[in-house]
């Protein structure tokens, strides 16, 4: 019986949503409310990010509005940003927070480039690593003889296909994100 790869297929997804959801928070150049979702507040002795504390859009390509749902809360908002390694300083106007971010210089570009190509070898090794458990539960098959010796070569083929094709899509994933910084 040959290896449903379903699971497998499935946890490289999930991989590469992942790294795609820490992609998306990594400051570009342009507003992208999705900076600020790591972003935490102490809201009622429980950290919670900001975006379930308000709402973040795009005023332009270079401003982002911050508007709580909690009036109260505008201060202790502000803090976070100011303390977090978002890297710019929020303007209260008292009703909302106004987040201008600055253009990218050469050696901030450079930066977030080798941080990305980090973030794109991780994201590789968690496929590798979901390749590797797949291996193992082939070999345990084959020998426990479940599966036979030409089930077992087209099982280990199957999984190979499918981390080749995740480990190009997160190249491709990475080369985007790159070009986007780059080019700001």
């Amino acid at each position: 019986m040959k290896l449903n790869t379903k699971d497998f297929e499935a946890r490289m997804k999930k991989s590469i949503a992942a790294y795609a959801e820490n992609l998306a928070t990594i400051r570009a150049g342009r507003a992208n409310p999705e900076i600020l979702s790591r972003v935490t507040v102490e809201y009622y002795g429980t950290q919670t990010p900001i975006p379930q504390m308000a709402e973040i859009r795009a005023a332009d390509a270079r401003t982002l509005v911050v508007s709580p749902y909690d009036p109260s809360t505008l201060k202790s908002i502000e803090r976070a940003i100011l303390t977090s390694d978002v890297g710019i300083t929020p303007q209260n106007d008292g009703k909302l927070i106004r987040l201008a971010i600055p253009p990218l210089n050469e050696e901030r570009r450079r930066d977030l480039k080798k941080q990305v190509e980090r973030l794109g070898e991780e994201a590789k090794v968690a496929v590798r690593n979901i390749r590797r458990d797949a291996m193992d539960k082939i070999k345990a098959d084959k020998k426990a003889s479940v599966m036979t010796e030409d089930e077992q070569k087209q099982s280990e083929k199957d999984v190979q296909t499918l981390t080749d094709k995740y480990i190009k899509e997160v190249d491709g994933v990475t080369e985007n994100k790159v070009k986007e910084i780059m080019s700001v």
